[in-house]
């Protein structure tokens, strides 16, 4: 069995208009909700064997305070350029260069690509993955190479929506 949760960044700063979207950082609410959602996952008892981050300033922001949260070595978070705004194609090459041996990864990336990659493994219809929402999925396989269209179960989908009201 393989686990694999998604998570999109926490939301981005626009103050700075003439800054790179790579370089964007978080703003207050995405800076207040990465611990927050990092403490639900821990609370279900969520260790995982392995982070990968989009290299976008934000992404990485968010698998840190993840990271921090869940006790896992922020210097061991693989970064992966290919997941800077990744559609589907470059999400499934990343998921399929995962060693076997790691059993749950999380990952974090940028819309709309996390959302449709969700869609495309479970066939569900989430219309979109918030700012630092979460999905994880379960495959009934032994290697990430069987991670494929429609093959994974949705164990939940949670966002910080659903707790914390602006």
């Amino acid at each position: 069995m393989k686990t694999l949760i998604l998570v999109r960044h926490g939301k981005s700063s626009w103050k700075d208009i003439g800054i790179n979207d790579h370089d964007r950082p978080l703003n207050n609410r995405g800076e207040r909700d990465v611990p927050f959602m990092a403490k639900i996952i821990s609370k279900k008892g969520i260790n995982p064997d392995l982070l990968i981050s989009s290299t976008a300033v934000r992404a990485i922001a968010t698998a840190k305070g993840f990271a921090q949260e869940l006790g896992y070595e922020r210097k061991k978070i693989i970064t992966l350029k290919q997941l800077y705004l990744a559609e589907l194609d470059g999400w499934l090459d990343a998921i399929h260069e995962i060693p076997d041996k790691e059993n749950l990864v999380m990952a974090f990336g940028h819309n709309p690509g996390i959302t449709n990659l969700v869609n495309f493994l479970t066939k569900n219809n989430i219309e979109n993955l918030p700012t630092c929402g979460i999905c994880s999925m379960i495959f009934k396989t032994d290697s990430w190479i069987g991670v494929e269209a429609g093959r994974g179960r949705l164990d939940f989908f949670d966002y910080p929506g659903i707790y914390l009201k602006d």
